[in-house]
């Protein structure tokens, strides 16, 4: 072969095997990071529901034609589960499904994203749902349509409550994507038009609880929260007088803390939860690991009991500044939802 024909065919592959590499950088692994790519840069707190496995982990047969008592039957049965608790969409479910075409019965995935500008619901679907026919009923019940197909969808309160009671205010306007098969909604519709940015890839995407999620594996539910929202949310702080005296001398026990810089913890398939704490040090990880999993064994200040009475640790470590704990509940705790919210002591700053 001539030297100058090799040359041609070796700079061919180097930019095939580039543009293959681009593609799995840019490309989500996961359904929550294809979520998280869409939530705005400055999101502190992300609510994740992977519908289409919890259907198929309660062996539910909900699907377009089901009733609405079907659909609230199967939101009860997640309920139980400690499924629902991560969605903002379980008291919507049963008037969603009939009138705007959707709900936790047919979608794929839910994740609702919290900053301080707005919130925005950030919903995968299948072929379950079809969007045109989503269209169709948001004109019909009064939304006005967007001269883009991606455009916002105008409703607001009034539209809202003429579908029917009970439907979140997070569903006052929409956003349809046809081409990444997903349905954004917000109470605030300029809210919307920063997500569009993101979308567009006019803004950055909440890429530090990107990665703090992709510790989680795939997990049903999840809550991921940045540094300055775990810290407030689940500090011993929010606990009465003797309950932080108790948490001080527990956690000097322990072998001391070190604040964190993220959060999120996830219900995995089979019942199993894990927690993912980030600390700015990575020296600092192995004995947060260490003092975090003993003050997960033990006594619950602010929350009453003992963390034992509710799960065990099965496992306990640390990868840089990443520290993971395994959680197994027992029988009939709502973990996820208990421990989402402060005082949680083995997660306090």
């Amino acid at each position: 072969m001539p030297r100058r024909a090799a040359v041609a065919l070796v700079a061919v592959a180097l930019v095939v095997v580039a543009g293959l590499v681009s593609w799995r950088l840019l490309t989500p692994d996961t359904a929550m990071e294809q979520g998280l790519s869409l939530a705005p840069a400055d999101t502190s707190r992300v609510s994740w529901t992977d519908w289409e496995a919890v259907r198929r982990e309660l062996g539910a047969d909900v699907d377009a034609g089901s009733s609405p008592e079907a659909v609230d039957a199967f939101l009860a049965d997640a309920f139980a589960a400690d499924l629902s608790a991560m969605s903002a969409l379980g008291s919507s479910a049963a008037v969603m499904q009939p009138e705007l075409g959707f709900s936790p019965a047919t979608i794929s995935w839910e994740l609702f994203a919290q900053s301080p500008d707005g919130a925005v619901e950030v919903m995968g679907v299948g072929d379950e749902v079809s969007l045109d026919e989503v269209a169709d009923r948001l004109t019909t019940l009064g939304w006005t349509e967007p001269e883009d197909d991606d455009g916002v969808w105008v409703g607001g309160p009034d539209v809202l409550t003429g579908v029917g009671p009970g439907l979140t205010p997070e569903l006052q306007h929409f956003v349809l994507l046809a081409d990444r098969g997903v349905i954004l909604s917000s109470d605030q519709a300029p809210y919307l038009e920063q997500v569009r940015e993101v979308v567009d890839g006019d803004a950055g995407a909440a890429g530090d609880l990107a990665d703090l999620s992709a510790d989680l594996g795939d997990p049903l539910a999840a809550a991921i929260y940045d540094g300055d929202h775990a810290c407030e949310r689940l500090a011993m702080s929010q606990a009465d007088d003797d309950a932080q005296a108790e948490a001080d001398q527990l956690v000097e026990a322990a072998g001391g803390i070190h604040p964190l810089t993220g959060f999120a913890m996830g219900l995995l398939p089979g019942g199993d939860l894990r927690a993912v704490m980030e600390v700015e040090d990575a020296d600092d990880a192995p004995g947060d690991a260490e003092a975090r999993a003993r003050l997960a064994a033990g006594p619950a200040p602010g929350q009453g009991g003992d963390f034992s009475d509710r799960f065990a640790v099965t496992g306990a470590g640390s990868d840089g500044t990443t520290i993971t704990l395994d959680l197994r509940p027992e029988d009939g705790e709502y973990v996820l939802s208990d421990l989402t919210s402060g005082p949680v002591l083995f997660a306090t700053c």
